[in-house]
């Protein structure tokens, strides 16, 4: 199975990357039009073996954003480009270099970032990084955003129990109609 899911993640995230190049392209030059540099930004997340990687997105805060503050205060970083990429989850797409450099698979619990303390210890005491972070998870196709810490975990660790290439194949199915619909997203 992990020979079969990383050789897909390669394939995959390659041919997206190059089928997406176009929009990469425009996307890069509206960022930088609107916002300045930089145009992507690495942001420090927890992955396999609890190993702090740098996840690769789409810049959509001001550069003057606070690292370290609540999601109520974020918002008001948020640029107005910023939030188009957000609810089109277009700012997510850089990711697919990630699972091209293998940091992170294209299905998996999604990457906490390191300020999540509380759900970090539900995932360590679950065992949840024993496997990569993805970029969508079955959370995702199960509530996203409106799930609590608790539910994630749940979720995360059912994900890692029925794990399989058709489990797989299922969840990014589902998570297309999520995206398109904007469902399940807190800004």
């Amino acid at each position: 199975m992990k020979f079969i899911k990383r050789t897909a993640d390669i394939l995959i995230s390659f041919c997206a990357l190059l089928l997406l190049s176009p929009i990469f392209l425009v996307v890069s030059l509206i960022s930088l039009i609107k916002q300045g540099k930089p145009i992507l930004i690495g942001q420090r997340r927890y992955g396999k073996n609890a190993k702090v990687f740098k996840v690769l997105k789409f810049r959509t805060m001001r550069n003057d954003a606070p690292t370290v503050a609540s999601a109520d205060i974020k918002k008001q970083y948020i640029t107005k480009w910023g939030s188009v990429l957000r609810k089109t989850s277009i700012d997510e797409l850089p990711q697919l270099i990630n699972v091209l450099k293998g940091d992170m698979s294209l299905v998996g619990p999604r990457p906490l970032i390191v300020q999540e303390k509380e759900i970090h210890e539900l995932r360590l005491k679950e065992g949840i990084y024993a496997v990569r972070p993805g970029i969508t998870g079955l959370a995702q196709i199960n509530g996203r955003d409106e799930c609590t810490n608790e539910e994630k975990t749940y979720y995360d660790k059912k994900y890692i129990q029925k794990m399989s290439v058709f489990y797989d194949i299922k969840i990014l199915f589902g998570t297309i109609l999520p995206v398109i619909m904007r469902k399940d997203i807190k800004m």
